[in-house]
């Protein structure tokens, strides 16, 4: 086994890591990154815009229960990392309007995280694909680097005076799914990269690592059912957005949350409805301003009914109301229900009559037929649960204290987020950057 030393090792190359990655050599750190896939970027060459709550009283009011000091540095360091981006040459456009509530920017994440990997190569770093990190080198009570294996079967010991874990998250684990997410999260369709498979937060807890929170839910969207995603480009084309001015029925014909609040949010809570599954119902309205629109300014606008009809997911037309009553009878729905339902619904909201469950945003009635209905299923992007951090990316122990040598960033990390969301991109964008930082400080290493 070769052993060589470097002052950070990186294991995962996502928007995490490799943001760490091309600070810490402009920093004049000696780094190497590892992979355990057969490219850079995860799911990250997916994304399109990093965004989060402008200021700390909107983060706390739509992440009440997240870690006050991690959601203060995500708000607090964002607009350095959109200052970050643009440093390396990758165009961050102007600030806008991200759901209801957040502003972000849209950039190129695929130029940027070659173009991070290029900045790491030409340093002089490596980064090695296809290579799996075995195991933590824990020396007197401190990580002191890993144990990595090459496709090829060769293993090396990579001893480095900081150790970064960025490895995405682990969705891509049923087992750990079911385990800190839902009992039925196994079921759910995987909405990123297969690589994130818990290595992060296997190597963490193995090294005394405290992770959380409890029942923090996840990320993800709403996906039509029965329609397997083709490739990476199905994540935003499937993921039914327009949800919060649609209504959302569960298997009993019931209205069950605010569906106004986004469906990052009401994916949640459609996993803990009876067979995990319910109807999306739009009007005209909704189809034309919507369903056809751009989700934000400048996405390419796809129609998502038209293309889960093509795909053979579970989708209807009613003409009119009354043909709602006529759904298949093997989607198990009942149809008489579901039409109540929505009639109930435009009666309420047109009388100005308060509605249980309430709608924040969008109360007007759904009464321009025809009627746009899919069957959807919430999907995983990743797990709010992982790896306990402070602020300045150490990884924690059981009694608040950092493990000497070991840090984390990304979705890797626990705590930022409980059951509500406001950009996953932006807290690896952020924390990568800080991680750089904290491996740079000698006093870190003292």
């Amino acid at each position: 086994m070769t052993t060589e030393a470097v002052d950070l090792l990186i294991i995962g190359a996502g928007m995490a890591g490799l943001t760490a990655g091309a600070r810490a050599v402009r920093d004049g750190l000696t780094v190497v990154v590892t992979e355990t896939g057969t490219d850079v970027g995860g799911s990250a060459r997916f994304a399109g815009y990093a965004w989060t709550a402008p200021d700390h009283a909107t983060m706390d009011a739509h992440n009440p229960h997240g870690d006050t000091a991690l959601k203060r540095a995500l708000v607090n360091r964002f607009a350095d990392g959109i200052s970050w981006i643009r440093s390396l040459g990758v165009e961050a456009k102007d600030a806008q309007r991200i759901l209801s509530f957040g502003r972000g920017h849209q950039f190129d994440t695929n130029h940027y995280v070659d173009t991070c990997r290029r900045l790491v190569l030409d340093a002089g770093g490596e980064v090695l694909l296809e290579t799996a990190t075995e195991q933590l080198v824990v020396e007197n009570g401190a990580v002191a680097g890993a144990d990595v294996r090459a496709a090829d079967g060769t293993r090396r010991r990579i001893r480095a005076r900081t150790t970064l874990l960025a490895t995405g998250g682990f969705q891509g684990d049923p087992a750990l799914r079911t385990a800190h997410v839902h009992p039925l999260a196994d079921r759910m369709q995987l909405r990123s990269n297969p690589h994130s498979t818990g290595t992060g937060y296997r190597l963490a807890t193995r090294a005394g690592a405290a992770t959380g929170g409890d029942d923090a839910g996840f990320y993800g969207h709403l996906i039509p059912s029965g329609i397997p995603f083709a490739d990476g480009a199905d994540f935003v084309d499937m993921s039914l957005y327009y949800s919060e001015h649609a209504l959302l029925l569960n298997l009993r014909g019931e209205r069950f949350v605010d569906e106004t609040r986004g469906d990052h949010l009401t994916a949640m809570e459609l996993l803990e409805q009876p067979e995990g599954r319910g109807l999306l119902i739009a009007d005209t309205r909704v189809f034309r301003d919507w369903i056809v629109g751009s989700y934000v300014e400048g996405a390419v606008a796809v129609d998502k009914f038209a293309l889960a009809s093509k795909r053979g997911g579970r989708v209807g037309l009613a003409e009119d109301l009354d043909e709602l009553a006529y759904l298949p009878e093997e989607w198990g729905y009942d149809a008489r229900v579901v039409r109540d339902a929505v009639a109930l619904f435009n009666q309420q909201s047109a009388q100005g009559r308060e509605l249980a469950p309430g709608r924040e945003l969008d109360h007007l009635p759904l009464d321009e037929p025809p009627y746009y209905v899919i069957e959807t299923v919430p999907a995983i992007t990743f797990p709010f649960h992982g790896v306990r951090i402070d602020d300045g990316a150490r990884v924690l122990d059981e009694d608040g204290r950092p493990v000497p040598g070991l840090l984390a960033a990304g979705s890797d990390t626990g705590g930022l987020w409980h059951r509500a969301y406001a950009g996953g991109l932006a807290s690896a964008l952020v924390f990568g950057l800080t991680a750089a930082e904290t491996a740079a400080d000698k006093t870190h290493h003292a």
